[in-house]
């Protein structure tokens, strides 16, 4: 009773999840579909993970674990069950993400050879006003010719 979900293996479809009452059907079929689970053809209410050669064990615990973090109450083998069973470690592709990573510590970590200049504490300076001229500055005007006259 409350159980929303179970999983399990199958002798013929491989890894299988079905829902129960407790939950809509087209809702149990929306989360199960984006678990990458499909429906078994002839069985309502039955799907089986789509390419179980695929790392089968690991994305069956995967579904099993989202469902639960999304709040429904999930029933699984004990093979698939996250919490009780250890996988084997996931590979890791190197990727250079982590060398360049501990570089950048490395770098951060350690003096500059570089010389800067001293920080100053003061707020910058104000731009000095240029000195007022001492002449008066000259203009000439031109007299327009054929316009009108003011």
């Amino acid at each position: 009773p409350g159980t929303h979900f179970a999983f399990g293996d199958h002798e013929e479809h491989g890894f299988v999840a079905s829902f129960t009452a407790a939950l809509p059907a087209h809702l149990a079929h929306w989360y199960l579909e984006r678990e990458q689970f499909e429906p078994v053809p002839g069985e309502p209410g039955l799907y089986r993970l789509s390419e179980p050669e695929r790392d089968g064990v690991r994305r069956t615990r995967q579904a099993v674990h989202d469902l639960r973090r999304h709040g429904y109450t999930v029933q699984a083998d004990i093979r698939l069950e996250p919490s009780l069973s250890a996988g084997p470690p996931r590979p890791v592709r190197p990727n250079g993400l982590q060398e360049r990573r501990s570089r950048l510590a490395q770098a951060a970590t350690s003096r500059t050879t570089q010389r800067s200049a001293p920080r100053t504490t003061s707020p910058p300076a104000a731009r000095p006003i240029p000195p007022k001229p001492t002449y008066a500055p000259t203009v000439h005007l031109t007299a327009a010719t054929g316009g009108r006259s003011r």
